[in-house]
């Protein structure tokens, strides 16, 4: 979920999605296209919220991934400070979920140090993971991932990445039975994965399920979230970006102005963003997050119109193009 750090400078791919929009923004594409300022202002003001089918508890649409650029260690006070004011501004700005695992390094330790910084802990909708597969060993992981991030509860716990088909999240329902999270899930990263993915998720029918899903990579939305969407599990899509491949794809490219007009995008970032949520399977992005500006250029997505069917295939023909 650290799509913002590597293959084409984020910096750059906003510059470049700017396009007809320029320096000053909205108020420039509005001036261009002939549109309501303040309608359009009126329409992004929320970020918007999607429910989880299996409580009703809405969800902010835009989140926050954790890998890669929360492992590094608690004496790199640059880093500590920025992210914590991504996460400040994330709360002010209607966000709640940051996803996480121990697989991350030491991200869990920064993000408990953040809670502690920020005093938002209560404000954040925790998800985070076990991977291991011994039955003891999952609940000596869970209980260790509290202690690390310093919290009592989680509000999700996924088993991450599944290898086989008869794997079950009963050490999950177990730890959840004793208060130590609200919600369940399943999540996979690995293509080669799938179909043994499919099967558990079927099977257990979580309340969320996970899946790295991109424009470059849309392998998911053939089986495994109309899967997902079957048994009434949210759905968190991560590496958007794919690691800045999308970025990569659209270097040298400007946001076409159909897409400013229609959906308010001002960047490659939101465009892709808003492909994403404009699935209906879809309930809430999660991109790699480490700087301010850019949790503000994500937040933007979620507010606003989402593309529609015809829209998406669009959107999919201009990034292919």
């Amino acid at each position: 979920m650290t799509d913002a750090n590597s293959g084409l400078n984020r910096r750059d791919a906003l510059a470049l999605g700017l396009g007809a929009a320029g320096a000053t923004g909205l108020a420039a594409t509005a001036a261009t296209f002939g549109f309501d300022m303040q309608a359009l202002a009126q329409a992004s003001k929320e970020l918007q919220k999607r429910p989880i089918p299996h409580s009703g508890e809405m969800l902010p649409v835009v989140g926050i991934g954790t890998a890669r650029i929360y492992d590094f260690p608690l004496t790199d006070s640059v880093r500590l400070a920025e992210r914590a004011q991504v996460i400040k501004l994330m709360v002010q700005n209607g966000a709640s979920l940051i996803d996480t695992a121990p697989s991350y390094g030491e991200a869990e330790i920064v993000l408990g140090k953040l809670f502690e910084l920020t005093k938002l802990r209560d404000k954040i909708f925790l998800a985070t993971k076990v991977s291991v597969d011994d039955r003891d060993e999952q609940m000596k992981s869970m209980r260790e991932s509290l202690k690390d991030m310093g919290v009592k509860q989680v509000q999700l716990m996924q088993l991450h990445n599944p290898k086989k088909p008869e794997q079950d999240i009963d050490s999950i329902r177990a730890f959840q039975k004793e208060g130590l999270c609200k919600y369940i899930g399943i999540s996979s990263s690995f293509d080669r994965d799938y179909k043994s993915v499919e099967a558990v998720l079927k099977r257990e029918k979580p309340d969320f399920f996970q899946i790295d899903y991109s424009m470059v990579d849309r392998n998911a939305e053939e089986r495994l979230i109309p899967a997902a969407r079957d048994v009434g599990a949210a759905v968190l899509t991560n590496l958007p970006f794919r690691r800045g491949k999308v970025f990569a794809q659209v270097k040298g490219k400007t946001l076409p102005d159909w897409a400013t007009k229609e959906l308010g995008v001002t960047s490659w970032a939101q465009f892709a963003l808003k492909w994403l949520l404009g699935n209906p399977g879809v309930t809430a992005v999660i991109p790699g997050t480490d700087k301010p500006k850019y949790l503000i250029d994500n937040i933007r997505a979620g507010k606003g119109p989402m593309p529609d069917a015809a829209m998406r295939k669009k959107m999919v023909e201009v990034f292919d193009a």
